[in-house]
């Protein structure tokens, strides 16, 4: 069964964000380092996300809902969210993922908005959680 992939605003993620079921995926490149990110954001760039996805299921492990994003949500973010979802459909194990989602304009958009950002540089961001 091919999970669907669907979309969600900065303003539905600032809502949900508190929701300890919730993990929001930044598959950005290097610009994460100098760009900043969500705070509680986990960092699989974009460039080995594929072999690195049964480290990812591992690092959500609890977490119901994925939200992926690049700088913009254009290419990156949903490929890597489709990625994951025929992953998913392949392993045929059910991991406790229930919805894969990107969010709409990526991380620049989520920062043009003046929503809350993080700069630390720890892997993983120990900020707030998104």
């Amino acid at each position: 069964m091919a999970r669907s992939i669907s979309y969600i605003t900065g303003s539905q993620l600032l809502s949900l964000k508190r929701r300890p079921s919730i993990a929001v995926v930044d598959v950005r490149d290097d610009e994460r380092s100098c760009d900043a990110h969500i705070a509680g954001s986990i960092h699989y760039a974009s460039g080995t996300f594929s072999e690195k996805i049964p480290n990812l299921i591992q690092d959500v492990k609890g977490k119901d809902t994925l939200v992926f994003h690049c700088a913009l949500s254009q290419v990156r973010g949903p490929s890597c969210a489709r990625r994951f979802a025929d992953y998913l459909a392949e392993i045929k194990e059910d991991v406790g993922i229930k919805n894969v989602l990107v969010l709409e304009r990526g991380f620049n958009g989520w920062q043009a908005s003046g929503r809350p950002v993080c700069r630390c540089n720890d892997i993983p961001c120990k900020g707030e959680k998104a």
